[in-house]
């Protein structure tokens, strides 16, 4: 019966934390609250994942990262600023990890992208359910990426942020540590930078 009960109370507890704002479960977390250290993990490892996965553009490579990423998320959580946003502090941990292991390795292997299971490609855009238009879709993704990865890797990484996960020029700056009229005119440069290597990938393709 003990068992039951203990049971009983941690679903309770795991079933109470889903419905908690950010900053309840930082506090949680700050404090030790494993519950709360799970819910900020599911809310947030999906999107560093995949600015992980869209800076390496390799899989082991970016659950690396993230699992590291994780780890100094809580690690730093009492530096987080009450009322300040978790997913942009993340993704700032996430993009400096990329960027440790790019210099560390100097070399990055990226892997093919074949436009099933979990690769890059099917990160970028949603699926589409009509099967025509799904093809025209599975070929954007492919092209995209592409052309993503042969921007430079300032371009590359301020294009994802804003145009993949939506960050605000406010939060870019706090990402990469640059000043917000350097984002505009960076992210200008890159979009016009990637609209280039669009066009040439259509006139070889």
């Amino acid at each position: 019966m003990p068992d039951i009960t203990v049971a009983a109370a941690a679903v309770a507890a795991a079933e109470s934390v889903v419905s908690l704002p950010d900053a309840e479960l930082i506090r949680g977390a700050s404090a030790g609250l494993a519950e709360a250290r799970e819910e900020l993990a599911r809310r947030y490892r999906g999107p560093a994942y995949v600015l992980a996965l869209q800076l390496l553009g390799n899989r082991e490579d970016a659950l690396d990262v993230v699992q590291e990423a994780m780890l100094r998320l809580f690690a730093t959580l009492g530096r987080l600023t009450p009322g300040r946003a978790v997913r942009p502090w993340l993704l700032a941990i996430v993009r400096n990890q990329a960027r440790d292991l790019w210099r560390r390795q100097r070399v990055r292997r990226t892997e093919p992208i074949d436009g099933t299971g979990e690769g890059l490609a099917a990160e970028l855009i949603a699926r589409a359910p009509d099967p025509e238009e799904a093809a025209g879709r599975e070929e954007l993704r492919r092209r995209v990426w592409r052309a993503l990865s042969r921007l430079s890797e300032d371009h590359r990484e301020i294009v994802v942020l804003r145009d993949f996960h939506g960050l605000s020029y406010e939060e870019i700056a706090h990402v990469l540590d640059i000043k917000i009229g350097t984002v505009m005119s960076r992210l200008h440069a890159a979009r016009r930078q990637l609209r280039a290597r669009l066009s040439e990938d259509g006139r070889h393709a």
